[in-house]
């Protein structure tokens, strides 16, 4: 009987890679999490994710990677330390760029999908990985963006997401090297697993919002549009197209999947013991972060 049930989904899967004129294993193509764009602009890869930079806005056209179920394990702690890439040959930008300009270095691929590999960990604080955002905007409505993308790793086994600023010319820029503070972000997110694949994008202001998430919806060809950058072109054109030009509010859950705690027995590096920051919000609330500096303050809050 078992034998049987594997010869009948063999057959469907080869009827529909027949039906497509291609081999079934171009259903699911590797590196999906590689988006085209135009230019001979070099794709960067770090452990835990790949990107393409803009020497002219500082900050990275995107950042890829893929995300599986066991990869939402934290086993690492934020590191905090946020320093140039020395994989961008033109170089970044850095700590004073940022310094006292009012916008939080805010992460593309979020560090909390990076703490499963310590390295990956320490790659997502450079600089490469970082663009202008507002406080209220990284610490909420994107925050929230970013658990509900582990949610739907944890929900879906492995998802491909790609993620960054909405560039364009005209841009306000801040510090020496000239950081293009971005008005728009965007995610569009792949589930290509099983019978009920999907897809969904999402743009958003760069500011706070109360609004629920699935107001920001969108499909994958409208952030195409924005962008310039084309999403998920290695699928074959029949299944891109039909992912990519609707967005399905209720084909997606909603409901957070919050992550387990980190492994006790996971080897930290020295000194990461970790403490609530002692430094005091615009609000007059005690920071909420917790770090591992001897000073006991977060890099917002540093003296």
């Amino acid at each position: 009987m078992i034998r049987m049930l594997i010869f009948i989904a063999s057959g469907l899967i080869a009827l529909q890679s027949l039906a497509l004129n291609l081999p079934p294993d171009s259903l699911h193509p590797n590196d999906l999490e590689l988006p085209l764009m135009k230019g001979n602009i070099p794709v960067i890869k770090h452990v835990g994710y790949a990107f393409q930079y803009s020497e002219k806005h500082e900050q990275a056209f995107w950042v890829g990677y893929e995300l599986t179920k066991k990869e939402t394990e934290k086993a690492f702690d934020r590191t905090d330390e946020f320093i140039p890439d020395p994989a961008v040959s033109t170089g970044t930008a850095t700590v004073g760029d940022y310094l006292k300009s009012g916008y939080d270095r805010g992460h593309l691929a979020p560090a909390a999908d990076m703490g499963w590999s310590q390295q990956a960990m320490a790659e997502s604080f450079y600089f490469s990985n970082m663009s202008p955002q507002v406080p209220g905007f990284n610490r909420g409505i994107w925050k929230m963006l970013e658990e509900q993308v582990r949610t739907w790793a944890k929900a879906y086994d492995s998802i491909y997401v790609v993620t960054g600023p909405v560039l364009k010319d005209g841009l306000v820029q801040m510090g020496s090297n000239g950081v293009s503070i971005p008005k728009y972000y965007y995610k569009v997110i792949l589930d290509n697993t099983g019978g009920d694949a999907k897809a969904i994008g999402f743009l958003m202001p760069n500011e706070a919002s109360k609004e629920p998430l699935e107001n920001f919806a969108v499909s994958v060809d409208q952030v195409e549009q924005e962008t310039g950058i084309d999403f998920f072109n290695k699928l074959p054109d029949s299944r891109e197209n039909a992912f990519e030009k609707e967005v399905c509010i209720p084909c997606w859950t909603w409901k957070i999947i919050n992550s387990p705690s980190p492994n006790p027995s996971t080897p930290t590096q020295p000194g990461s013991l970790q403490s609530q920051c002692k430094g005091i919000t615009k609000a007059g609330a005690r920071c909420s972060r917790n770090t591992t500096d001897a000073d006991g303050f977060c890099y917002q809050h540093k003296p």
